[in-house]
């Protein structure tokens, strides 16, 4: 039965009769625009851009402005008053503005922007990551899609023939050629046949299911995958593309260099540093016309003496990070090369597997053809032609799974190589930048300012605003 006319009976969405089948690249499009996943980890990445902007603010002026007013009152009895009992009340409005600028503090402002970079390289290849997830999910939604509709057709052919077998050993059964227990044989086939068709069904319903959260959509009918993406000829090949290129090791790189940094910062903070200062203050009378105005300006120079043992127990954790952040490294390094190797075999079994359906297939056509003519001529009885039937059922539908399992282990192993992403597969998708939106907030822009407007548009077009 073809796909098509199969999705029909089953219900399943198709437009027309003439619709375009989806393809599997339809299915990772569908998936990476729809992905919540991928959202929310964008979202994540752009937190960690504000941390260079944060960042960056050390560098800047700070300033301040503060205004109070002030009633003071009060009653008095002295000499000066004649030792009688004077009432006062003055009311006093005072502003000032505060202005602070670092100009030295050996490097830590510039340490702490590069740490914060180094988080943003770390948090983009743990978008890539995602992506391979979000991308792996929809191959796996679509191929198990196309094993459980080729299932249902596969099982439904095979509850036509048992019935067929049925009605033959019925009407063989009246003329006298067989007894009541082959006709009873081919009834408890066909029951189980039966239920097998459900089951397949079932199974369907769960693999479309599943398809809708992925993809977004539920999937109509699907073109069969007609090749497979091109790999490394050796798994020492690939190995040595994974563990140079998988995002998973970039990103522990990253947090590794991170800790470097963190280091010299914490050896920053252990030496004097130098603060321009300045405030400018105004003070007026509000029922006299007194008033006081002034500011200051000056260079603050100061560092730490003694502190406890904190500044250098914060040396000591950041260089315990560091090398803990170069053990994850090798871990990580370790696992990459473990995953391509593994998923390398999976392959190769998958491969082997439908090899030898292929073979299992042929062989069980020709003995259930063979079995069938013979028992047309009385040298078999319905129970083998039952069982010639079942093994080459059960050839078809190993070949079946053997089919979508190299397909899924083809696209594993390129996702251990971190190539599974839209722009190695040339997906036909608007790609999301990393590098536009920190370029537009890495130098902390104001709001009212010409990037912060450009910023304020692409926040609105994100739906963020």
């Amino acid at each position: 039965m073809k796909l098509t006319a199969l999705a029909v009976a089953l219900g399943l969405a198709v437009s027309a009769p003439m619709a375009k089948a989806e393809t599997l690249a339809d299915a990772m499009i569908g998936a990476y625009n729809t992905s919540g996943l991928l959202e929310q980890n964008r979202a994540v990445l752009r937190a960690a851009d504000e941390d260079v902007a944060q960042s960056m603010a050390a560098l800047r002026p700070v300033i301040s402005w503060s205004a109070d007013a002030t009633r003071q009152f009060g009653t008095t009895r002295s000499a000066s008053t004649a030792n009688t009992i004077v009432d006062t009340v003055s009311n006093t409005v005072s502003a000032s503005l505060n202005a602070e600028l670092t100009l030295f503090d050996n490097g830590q402002s510039k340490l702490s922007i590069g740490t914060a970079k180094e988080a943003v390289l770390g948090t983009r290849q743990q978008l890539v990551s995602v992506e391979q997830q979000v991308l792996l999910s929809a191959v796996e939604a679509f191929l198990e899609v196309r094993r459980a509709i080729e299932n249902v057709a596969l099982r439904e052919n095979n509850v036509r023939l048992i019935a067929q077998e049925l009605r033959a050993a019925q009407e063989r059964f009246e003329v006298g050629e067989v007894t009541r227990t082959d006709t009873s044989l081919a009834e408890a086939r066909l029951a189980a046949a039966r239920s097998q068709l459900a089951a397949a069904e079932g199974a369907l319903t769960v693999a479309r299911e599943q398809y809708l959260a992925v993809v977004g959509r539920l999937p109509g009918a699907l073109e069969p995958v007609r090749s497979l993406p091109d790999l490394p000829a050796s798994v020492d090949a690939a190995k040595s593309i994974a563990v140079r290129n998988h995002p998973q090791v970039k990103s522990v790189q990253h947090q590794v260099a991170a800790a470097e940094l963190n280091i010299l910062r914490a050896e920053a903070a252990m030496k004097p540093s130098v603060r321009l200062a300045g405030r400018l203050s105004l003070t007026e009378g509000a029922d006299t016309d007194r008033f006081t105005r002034g500011g200051t300006i000056g260079v603050e120079v100061g560092g730490p003496i003694y502190q406890g043992g904190r500044l250098t127990s914060l040396v000591r954790q950041a260089m315990a990070n560091r090398d803990s952040s170069r053990g994850q490294l090798h871990q990580v390094v370790d696992q990459v090369s473990q995953n391509v190797g593994n998923a390398y075999a999976q392959l190769r079994i998958a491969q082997a597997s439908l090899e030898s359906s292929d073979r299992q297939v042929r062989a069980a056509t020709v003995a259930f053809r063979g079995v069938r003519e013979e028992a047309a001529l009385g040298a078999r009885t319905t129970l083998d032609v039952l069982n010639a039937e079942q093994e080459l059922l059960n050839a078809r539908s190993a070949r079946i799974s053997a089919e979508v399992d190299e397909s899924i282990a083809a696209y594993r192993v390129l996702s251990t190589l971190g190539r599974l992403t839209a722009t190695d597969l040339r997906l036909n998708v608007q790609q999301y930048d990393p590098v536009s939106y920190y370029n537009l907030v890495k130098d902390g822009p104001a709001q009212k300012s010409k990037q912060g407007q450009q910023l304020d548009r692409v926040l609105e077009s994100l739906g963020k605003n």
